[in-house]
Order: C-alpha cells, then structure tokens, then sequence
C-alpha cells in the first residue's frame, strides 16, 4: 500500500490549540469498524457504549516537561533543548536548538545556573549527548525549570500543564501526552468502574517519533520507533480473566493498543513483561487482544492512520475522518474523540 493511501484533506483552523475547559466535553464519534456506520455523541456519553465485563486498558506514562530554555557559556546566546533518552550518567540524548552552534564541548546553563550542562557528542541523525550537572534531584529541576515538549502542530502557549497529562498519569517519561487519555475525569472513571467494567493499566514512554512523517513511498518501506513499554503481573490477569469471560478489551489510545499487542501471544494470553516495542500496525494485521479502540483524530499519512485503518479499514476511516472534518470535529491532541468498535448498531436513536 502506498502511503498516499491514507491521505485526508485536513483544513488548518480544526487543528485543536487548546483543551476544553471540560475534559470529557469533547464530541465522541462512534464507528462500527465492521459496517462504517457513524454516530455523533459526546465523551461523557461513552459509559453507554460499554457493558459489565468489558477492560478498559489505559497507559499511565507521564509527560517529562523535558523542553529546557537556557543559554550557552560564555556569550549568553539562547539555547534550547530537548530531553529524549536517558543514557544513564546524567546523560540524555537530547534534540538541540541552534544546532550549528551546539558542537561537542559547549557549555549551558539553565535557572541562573541552577542547572548545567555540556554537549559532549554529535549523533548520526543530528541529536545529541548533553550531561547534565546538578545537586539534588534531576525530576524536581525539571518540574522548576522544564516546560511542556507539546507537539509542533500546537503553537498556543499552554496555560496549565496539567492540562497536558492524563488524570491518571504515574510513571514519568515519555515525551509526548497519550493523548486519547486527556479526555477522562476522575469521576468518570468512578462512573465506568461502578458498572462492573475493569480498569488496567499499562505503561508506555511515548517518543517524539510519534510525530515523524512517514516519507516513504511504499507503508512497508517506513522504519518505526522504538518505545519502552511495560506490563504488569496484575494488568496481565486483569485482561486474561476479561477475555476468558468474554468481556471486550477496550483500548484508551494507540499506545495502550501497541503495547498489548507486542507483548500477547498469538492466542492473545498477556503475561508480565517489559522492553522496547517497534511494533508497526497497518491493514492487514491480525489483532490479538484488542477488541476496540478510544482514540484521537490523527494526522494524515502517519502510522496512527494506518493503525486505526488496520482495525476498522481503510475506507471506513477515511470516510469517518471525512465526516469529522465536514462536522468540524476538533483534531489532533486536543482534539476529539472516535470509539472505534462493533456497538453502534445497538445504540439508541437521538
């Protein structure tokens, strides 16, 4: 399949800049991934799409406010980096701004020198290894110093970070929200738990290749990501008891999705496990676990598209994405909402 393929024609102004005052106030479009029918509702409408038995399996990471503004010594010029992986050793692999001037022993300076820094090598790619010189804990100078890493599309200046993380989120790391996630309250979930449905919780590091184009021709010829991804005991039997009682295991966002998926044998059984995933999903794969799906608008020609394409197919999504753009849905991560799943036809008329 060609990349081109997956293609949508998306107008600039339904590019979502800013959350809702309400988290669960945005609409929620309603696919049948097997007939393609739609139907309009709203977040806080999705305990009438689940039933007593179902999972719902949601990734707990937790945005790093991993965006430091500083300046380079001596000379004051302006310097911005970006934390992505923690090399151990107080060193990051890190993107930088201005590249040609942040070469292999520059020196930086964050807070009033509260935090520093020096380049110390230039990688195949561009990025490069900083370590970082501090007192004290690395996690509290991020959260007095850090801003929100939102992604490029974005250019509102965000006035409550929490806004930026789930109501859920514990484990810190990734570098993006799992933003289908945003759009839970607590007292929604309260609401979701009392009528018998089970939460499960995962944990995937979501990386800033979440953001990167696919520029090859051909979908197959696309090398994905790599993310760290966990699961535990407890979350492993949650949805094996789920699934042995016939209960749908119900997906909040792709990263929950490609976790599950990379760890589940083929008889779709989890167990406790851990490690880097590049799992690349797109029509044609064969899902093991999932049943359905909670997710966000996303861009055209990504690997997102694919996926969510590889669940309730290509011309269905496209269609649908069609509709949301003609009943200006919101996009992107503050943006909307689509349940992707087999529960529309049982639904009742507006």
């Amino acid at each position: 399949m060609k990349t081109s393929d997956f293609y949508y024609d998306l107008p600039q102004e339904l590019i979502a800049q800013t959350p809702l005052d309400r988290r669960d106030g945005s609409r929620l479009m309603v696919l049948d991934k097997n007939t393609g029918a739609v139907k309009h509702m709203h977040f806080y409408d999705l305990p009438s799409l689940l039933r007593p038995g179902d999972c719902l399996v949601l990734n707990d990471s937790r945005v790093l406010p991993a965006r430091l503004l500083g300046h380079r010594e001596p000379g004051g010029g302006a310097a911005e980096v970006l934390l992505l992986n923690d090399k151990g050793d107080k060193t990051w692999e890190c993107l930088v701004r201005p590249g040609k001037k942040m070469k292999p022993g520059t020196k930086l300076s964050f807070g009033d020198g509260l935090l520093t820094a020096e380049v110390t090598e230039t990688l195949e790619g561009g990025n490069r290894l900083v370590r970082f010189h501090y007192d004290g804990i690395f996690l509290e100078l991020l959260e007095q110093l850090g801003k929100m890493p939102l992604p490029p599309y974005i250019k509102a200046e965000l006035q409550d970070p929490e806004r930026y993380q789930t109501v859920y989120s514990r484990e810190v790391g990734s570098a993006a929200a799992p933003t289908a996630g945003l759009h839970f309250t607590k007292e929604l979930l309260e609401q979701i738990q009392a009528m018998g449905v089970s939460l499960a919780y995962v944990t995937l590091h979501v990386g800033l290749g979440t953001f990167r184009p696919v520029k090859e021709e051909e979908i197959t010829d696309h090398e994905m990501h790599s993310e760290y991804c966990m699961i535990s005991k407890e979350t492993a039997e949650t949805i094996n008891e789920t699934r042995r009682k016939g209960g749908r295991v119900i997906c909040v966002g792709t990263t929950s999705c490609r976790t599950i998926e990379s760890w589940a044998a083929e008889d779709g059984t989890l167990k406790e496990s851990a490690g880097w995933t590049n799992i690349y999903i797109y029509p044609g794969y064969r899902f093991k676990v999932l049943d359905a799906l909670i997710t966000n608008f996303h861009l055209p020609e990504s690997t997102l598209v694919m996926l969510v394409s590889a669940l309730a197919g290509r011309e269905h999504i496209l269609a649908a994405y069609e509709e949301a753009v003609r009943e200006k849905y919101r996009f992107f991560s503050f943006g909307d909402a689509m349940f992707i799943g087999d529960q529309i036809q049982k639904l009742p008329e507006d």
